[in-house]
């Protein structure tokens, strides 16, 4: 089933990100994770593709196997990085075969070592010509990613807008927020969003803090803000991992409940293939769920 189809406003969805493990053995045991999940109803789960696109193989067997197997809907992850039209098209043909019905259309980060991002020969340079591409091609449900923040690369919030107006022009069905910390962040981005006419379902990225190291890393990357409170919080015991996981988790659970009382279309987790934090916070919000 394509995922946009399930965003009719009745209730918000619950959905996963994931991420292909290294070897076989991570493989199997991220498998029974998103098993575990599967009493959660989640309305689907996603996998991403890596920097360069280098666990493209491995996202596709995932994805694959989570549909067939788990009964779950999955998405897949596509990226401009390091990947051609005719690539690209193959991975798309191969998704039809399998019966999946959904993408993640991404720009990518450049591949690690490598400072900027450059377009490989025969390749997009830009998201929206992704979603352009597939859009012409494939009769598949797409979504996109979205800063709240202004993506780091973008000369202004306003230039970082307008591309992402190109962007859901191109073809897009829904949007994942990138990661914030502050509710009021995603609420101001939204009405901005309702203020040019874009009426595609919007859906709230929350990552639970795990670490002080892991969210100052995240943070870093994507240009995410970190409340000053919290960060104190966070700072005053960050030498005590279950503390620090108390903390996040409580924090993405009050984020959750007030988005969903505000009637946010959905929330997407960063799991950082873990499901302790999300499935505490789900017994907390199941019943706003319905």
């Amino acid at each position: 089933m394509r995922i946009r189809e399930q965003l009719d406003g009745k209730r918000p969805s619950l959905s996963f990100e994931f991420f292909p493990p290294k070897d076989d053995i991570g493989f199997w045991d991220l498998y029974r994770t998103v098993e575990s999940l599967k009493p959660l109803k989640p309305t689907y789960v996603s996998v991403t593709y890596g920097a360069g696109g280098g666990t493209r193989r491995k996202t596709i067997d995932l994805v694959e196997r989570i549909k067939r197997d788990a009964g779950i809907e999955a998405m897949a992850h596509l990226t401009c990085a390091g990947t051609t039209r005719t690539e690209i098209a193959a991975v798309l043909d191969e998704l039809r075969q399998h019966e999946i019905e959904n993408v993640l259309a991404l720009r990518g980060d450049p591949p690690q070592g490598q400072g900027a991002f450059e377009p490989t020969p025969g390749g997009f340079r830009y998201a929206s010509e992704l979603v352009a591409f597939i859009r012409e091609r494939h009769n598949v449900c797409i979504g996109a990613a979205c800063y709240p923040e202004k993506h780091p690369e973008a000369l202004s919030a306003e230039a970082d807008l307008e591309h992402l107006i190109r962007k859901v022009d191109a073809g897009v069905d829904f949007l994942i927020t990138q990661l914030f910390f502050d509710n009021r962040v995603f609420f101001a981005f939204r009405d901005r969003l309702d203020a040019r006419g874009v009426r595609v379902p919007l859906l709230a990225g929350i990552m639970p803090i795990l670490s002080a190291k892991q969210v100052r890393k995240f943070t870093e990357m994507c240009g995410a803000t970190i409340p000053a409170e919290l960060l104190r919080k966070i700072e005053a015991v960050e030498d005590d991992a279950e503390a620090v996981r108390h903390i996040g988790t409580y924090h993405a659970t009050q984020q959750c409940i007030e988005l969903i009382g505000q009637g946010v279309a959905g929330i997407h987790f960063y799991t950082l293939n873990r499901s302790t934090a999300t499935r505490a916070i789900y017994q907390h919000i199941r019943t706003l769920i319905g």
